[in-house]
């Protein structure tokens, strides 16, 4: 982008200067060290490469321009978690005219269990923040957390999404080229595919936690099922109704501003599209509680959720990264086991697992670049230069952590034993 970067300057632990200057200069090496194992060139402001003594760019090879070397290894210095994010928001480094941000940052995914030596992951978790109290999703602050995200506005939204306002991940059909396929299409489909998993007909009672914009609680109106679909984002909730009522089912949908942990009443189906990564660790027995409270016997709990691989999960559960802070605050992303073992202990069970991480990729890619083309309108004394640097990387960060199969998504099936709910 032609745009001149903005300066973001962030507040810094106290320590003596010679201090922090050591540890940026650590950074550096170890920043020189890792990639060294990457095939992206870094690039100084002087022409030569970080990662290489003497030479030049590699021909086809991705590169990233270090406008700012020596901020870069501060902020990596402070918290190389999130000190990354920071630094190309405030414009220390960006993707080279040649390169895709994406493409810059999928090798670094693909090679992230190996890319430190176990001895530097130890040294790295000095620097590990805590996570804040108010984003442990306690009741009171679980509205603040989804608003946060949610209600930046629905124009804000509706400028990048496809016109079903889906924001989770859309699902190719895998017979036809992907390029080929329009994303509303794809995203009816993963809607589509979840109600067919939780076995969604007419008649039925659903539960949906998560409202979105509408689009699933339409669809599971349009099969002849009675739907209540809870949110605690007030913008969301108010476009959903419109939304509903001009597809003509507000005589089948409601729609709630509820916390999933104050539902009553039963239901013969629960949906929950990428909800689970929003509710906090800590509260995941009250969520999991809750769908086997609110499903009936012999019913399904249909969910979607972005992945992890379980030792990943381990080692970062209690760690504060640039996600959490700048994007979804009070987020964490589970594993399949831990899914597994959360339901398992109210009485539910995973009954099938349809994995489609590459999709989420497309999708991601998709977004990114229709949220780049619609900046102009978007642009706003509220939505300025930082916030498109911040929403830029986010979407890149995200689509390879999908192509580099770090990060999965999958549609889950719950099944409920045969229990007296009363």
């Amino acid at each position: 982008m032609s745009a001149e970067p903005v300066s973001l300057e962030l507040p810094m632990q106290r320590e003596p200067a010679a201090a922090a200057s050591l540890r940026a200069r650590v950074a550096k090496q170890i920043l020189r060290l890792v990639t060294r194992q990457v095939p992206v060139d870094l690039v100084l402001p002087d022409g030569g490469l970080l990662n290489q003594r003497g030479g030049s760019r590699t021909e086809g090879r991705p590169g990233i321009v270090l406008r700012r070397p020596e901020s870069l290894y501060r902020r990596l210095a402070e918290n190389p978690k999130i000190g990354l994010g920071e630094a190309y928001t405030a414009g220390d480094w960006h993707a080279a005219e040649d390169t895709d941000l994406a493409d810059a940052l999928a090798p670094y995914a693909e090679r992230l269990s190996g890319l430190m030596p176990s001895w530097m992951l130890r040294l790295s978790r000095l620097v590990d923040l805590p996570i804040p109290a108010d984003q442990r999703g306690a009741v009171e602050h679980t509205q603040e957390n989804i608003s946060a995200h949610y209600d930046l506005g629905n124009d804000m939204f509706a400028a990048f999404l496809d016109p079903s306002l889906s924001y989770s991940s859309a699902l190719f059909d895998r017979s036809r080229p992907v390029a080929d396929q329009d994303l509303e299409e794809a995203q009816l489909r993963k809607v589509n595919a979840a109600l067919d998993l939780a076995g969604v007909g007419a008649g039925d009672d659903v539960l949906e936690i998560g409202t979105g914009w509408g689009t699933l609680a339409i669809e599971a109106a349009r099969r002849g099922a009675r739907v209540t679909t809870i949110t605690l984002s007030v913008e969301q909730a108010a476009l959903a109704r419109e939304r509903i009522e001009d597809a003509g089912y507000t005589d089948r949908v409601e729609v709630v501003v509820q916390d999933y942990r104050h539902v009553a009443g039963t239901f013969d189906a629960v949906v929950s599209i990428e909800m689970i990564e929003a509710v906090g660790e800590r509260y995941w027995p009250d969520y999991f509680a809750a769908l086997s409270r609110l499903v009936r016997p012999g019913g399904a709990v249909a969910l979607q959720a972005i992945l992890m691989p379980h030792q990943r999960y381990l080692t970062t559960r209690n760690s504060y990264g640039w996600i959490q802070k700048h994007i979804f605050p009070g987020g964490l992303i589970p594993s399949t086991t831990a899914i597994s073992e959360q339901a398992g202990q109210v009485g539910l069970s995973v009954t099938r697992t349809d994995r489609f991480g590459a999709d989420y990729a497309e999708t991601l890619r998709r977004w990114r670049s229709a949220f780049l083309a619609a900046w102009p309108a978007i642009r706003s004394e509220e939505f300025d230069e930082e916030f498109r640097r911040t929403w830029e990387f986010y979407l890149a960060y995200c689509e390879a952590g999908f192509r580099a199969g770090a990060i999965d998504v999958a549609q889950i099936r719950l099944e409920a034993e045969d229990r007296d709910h009363s």
